[in-house]
């Protein structure tokens, strides 16, 4: 039997704070996706102005980040990017009926060594989309470690 850490409302909330935070200080508008381990969201927050898409592609990079366990831009990443023609996973995107994102945005959340639930983020380019998920797992990190928990805070994450 397995104890496992599930997330919540408030932290989900202290990450999107936090992504937004982040997102107004780079002049970027950002829709971010909080879900569970399962990749179903508890919180999704889309700022005044930014694309209509931006909810769903948020969510799919969430869903995937949380689903396969790594950082969304990994299989994508040259040379042995698993979602590159010719890789083991080439098509992997077409998983899901379309849900599973292959693109940067998308993270793990990571506590404690558990993938617990993923972030997405939609609405700049990778650059901002990576510095905005950052921004909220660092939060999550913070807020988590006077509890003694460690949050895994950085771009390039594969469990």
């Amino acid at each position: 039997m397995k104890t496992a850490l599930k997330l919540e409302l408030e932290e989900a909330r202290t990450m999107i704070a936090a992504a937004m935070r982040k997102a107004q200080e780079i002049s970027v508008l950002e829709t971010i996706c909080i879900t569970d381990d399962g990749g179903y969201p508890i919180a999704m927050d889309r700022m005044d102005g930014a694309r209509v898409t931006g909810p769903q592609i948020a969510w799919n990079k969430a869903f995937t980040a949380a689903g396969h366990k790594r950082s969304t831009h990994l299989f994508n990443t040259a040379p042995n990017g698993p979602a590159l023609p010719g890789n083991e996973a080439f098509g992997i995107q077409w998983s899901f009926e379309g849900r599973f994102a292959v693109f940067v945005g998308g993270f793990p959340i990571v506590v404690d060594g558990q993938v617990i639930g993923g972030v997405g983020l939609s609405g700049g380019n990778g650059e901002q989309d990576t510095q905005c998920g950052l921004a909220a797992l660092e939060a999550l990190r913070d807020l988590l470690a006077p509890k003694g928990h460690s949050v895994l805070a950085e771009a390039d994450i594969k469990k």
